[in-house]
């Protein structure tokens, strides 16, 4: 049995290794103890990163490495191409907001012009809505990965519900609750301590816990919203086929990916530390992906057709715990 301060990198080892937000391809040049003093004290490893100056050489710590497997490659490219597009997408965003300010100005310019009385607190107000904005905007950002292969599937869902007037089966052929749990077992393997697999048990408990609060509140369009009505007062009911059931039990796939698309705008509200948001992001990520390569086995391939007096009623029911719909949140 190894010894329980065994390194898990070694020398020479090629890994992914975490600068910032970007899984970089590295290879590891020593490994020591953070305290020489202290045979129980943590590893610490010297990398360097592929393609970069040996003045970029950096001592890291376990955590910031990842295996050379392909799930860590492919997730490497993924990481990559959303920052560069988050990148693309501020300054997108900088240059529309220079150009609205200057017209802003020109317009305010000609109001003053044609008008003698000052509009008070205007700029005060404008101001203040700009510190929000920015405030906001100094939170950490959760970008989960969204393979396309689950974009086009989540189209795919939105239009099956809203434009052809379909729900998916429920319950579900594989629940949530089974999805996470088959994504637990496949991924527990990978993980190198017992550390990681705690971090992936919390992870995949969070999941289930913001698909538990948020299924008839975000995630139902208004077409879905009375079979809601209707299985849960099936499971709160304890009818037979539902006894100890919830949320997770019943619903599958399609609603676990509008979690990931509303996921970003949900965690935005949380007080996450930077490390602890590049953690969960690479966690959720990896998940996502998993779900997108497994879309086949995992997601419904028919939608159901209701009768005409499900219809009529869906289309006149207005849900107290679903103010809006999904649409918006899928991307």
């Amino acid at each position: 049995m190894a010894p329980a301060n065994h390194p898990i990198y070694h020398k020479d080892e090629k890994v992914f290794c975490f600068h910032h937000e970007i899984l970089y391809e590295a290879k590891i040049l020593e490994v020591r103890l953070t305290d020489p003093e202290d045979r129980k004290s943590p590893h610490e490893y010297r990398v360097h990163y592929k393609g970069w100056k040996n003045t970029w050489d950096d001592w890291v710590l376990q955590d910031r490495l990842r295996k050379a497997t392909e799930e860590n490659k492919e997730l490497a490219a993924t990481l990559r191409r959303d920052v560069e597009n988050a990148l693309r997408q501020r300054v997108k965003q900088a240059s529309a907001k220079k150009r609205g300010g200057s017209d802003l100005s020109s317009n305010r310019n000609s109001e003053e012009r044609q008008s003698s009385v000052p509009a008070r607190g205007t700029k005060r107000s404008r101001d203040a809505e700009i510190e929000k904005e920015e405030h906001f905007n100094a939170r950490p950002s959760v970008r989960i990965v969204m393979p396309d292969n689950l974009k086009a599937l989540l189209v795919d869902d939105w239009e099956n519900v809203t434009k052809n007037l379909q729900v998916v089966p429920l319950p579900a052929k594989i629940p949530v609750n089974k999805i996470l749990d088959t994504y637990f077992e496949e991924e527990k393997p990978k993980r190198a301590t017992p550390a990681e697999v705690d971090v992936l048990e919390e992870v995949l408990a969070g999941v289930r816990e913001y698909f538990d609060k948020c299924l008839g509140r975000l995630l139902l369009y208004r077409f879905e919203r009375e079979q809601y009505h209707i299985l849960r007062r099936k499971w709160e009911s304890g009818a037979e086929g539902y006894v100890d059931k919830g949320p997770c039990d019943i619903y599958g796939a399609e609603h676990l990916a509008r979690l990931f698309a509303s996921l970003p705008e949900l965690l935005a509200q949380t007080n996450l530390g930077q490390q602890s948001t590049n953690r969960l992001r690479e966690e959720l990520s990896k998940l996502a992906i998993w779900l997108s390569r497994n879309s086949e086995r995992m997601f419904s391939t028919k939608y159901k057709t209701p009768g005409n007096e499900y219809t009529d009623k869906a289309k006149g029911i207005s849900n107290p715990d679903a103010p809006g719909t999904a649409t918006s949140r899928l991307f």
